[in-house]
């Protein structure tokens, strides 16, 4: 479908198909909307599908910001066997099976891998070791180590279970979960974990992200259908959705414009997590609109003042 004219600044929710990279679905992206300047929030797998957010033009500086929000995602981890990704692309590696797991373990198992937890992420992944992607080191054979880091999983629940064999003949369990999480966490490092804990190795074999923090499957279209009708949220509202709001007058627009920091009305609620952990910045950016409606820019509040971090206006 042939477009002419500026595209609007804004996101696009994009329900991405299985066997895309995330890459893969921004190249689409920039062919139907005739533009360079798009980008994406929080990668997906090329196996899952589900909400991919999109910025398009001014609104791809949105993106760092929204790629800290909360997801949640529907998955089915097999117990039984492990893999070299912790998931089903990858080559089994080890097949204890899971014949007689209780139930009973399974939920403890998945209680301990909630709440703020230290997980170490896969090693075939994009997280990068001195400049270079873990995953091009475990091609070239290298033997490494990745830290454990902080994440959060507010939810972790078992929905149903399967019993099942799988092609080697080996005696598996499927687990079909939901996950809610902070942004950086491995739902294939909870399978695989899950499967270390219990004994039988894991690894993750469906997974489906419908949610990244405001963003759901209720406003995410498919490729198809966005080829046929580019439907794009304007980047006010999306600004809206995903964060606080400030609605300043005239004059506080002017001097936010030039860069003065201003005082705010108190969003501090929280404390960011710096070095003291007392520096008086609020947990996340605060959407600033002007008195005509216009989004102006995204602001962090520091020890009473708007420090901006992103002009949009």
């Amino acid at each position: 479908m042939k477009r002419s004219g500026h595209v609007p600044d804004g996101l696009v929710i994009v329900d991405k198909p299985s066997g895309f990279t995330s890459h893969d679905v921004v190249a689409k992206m920039r062919g139907i909307a005739r533009t360079r300047r798009v980008g994406h929030a929080g990668t997906l797998d090329p196996m899952a599908t589900g909400v991919l957010v999109l910025g398009v033009e001014k609104a791809t500086r949105l993106l760092g910001h929204l790629a800290l929000t909360e997801k949640e995602y529907e998955a089915t981890i097999r117990l039984g066997q492990t893999t070299v990704t912790d998931d089903a692309e990858g080559e089994v590696t080890g097949a204890a099976g899971a014949a007689g797991v209780r139930l009973e373990a399974v939920r403890d198992g998945i209680a301990a891998l909630t709440g703020e937890i230290q997980q170490v992420p896969s090693k075939v992944s994009a997280i990068k070791i001195d400049g270079k992607r873990s995953y091009s080191r475990v091609r070239e054979g290298e033997d490494f180590d990745l830290p454990a880091r902080p994440v959060t999983v507010s939810s972790f629940v078992l929905n149903g279970h399967r019993e099942a064999v799988a092609e080697d003949g080996t005696a598996v369990l499927d687990l079909d979960v939901t996950v809610v999480c902070s942004s950086g966490t491995y739902i294939r490092a909870l399978a695989r974990d899950l499967g270390a804990a219990l004994g039988t190795g894991g690894h993750l074999t469906a997974l489906r992200r419908t949610r990244v923090g405001p963003y759901d499957l209720a406003a995410a279209r498919t490729l198809d259908r966005i080829q046929e009708s580019l439907e794009i949220m304007p980047i006010a509202e999306a600004a809206g959705a995903a964060f606080p709001r400030w609605d300043v007058d005239e004059e506080q627009a002017r001097l936010l414009g030039n860069g003065v920091r201003i005082k705010t009305p108190g969003f501090a609620t929280a404390k960011s997590h710096g070095a003291d952990g007392a520096d008086g910045a609020a947990a996340g950016p605060i959407a600033v609109f002007g008195p005509d409606g216009r989004f102006l820019a995204l602001i962090e509040e520091h020890q009473g003042k708007a420090k901006i971090l992103a002009v949009f206006a």
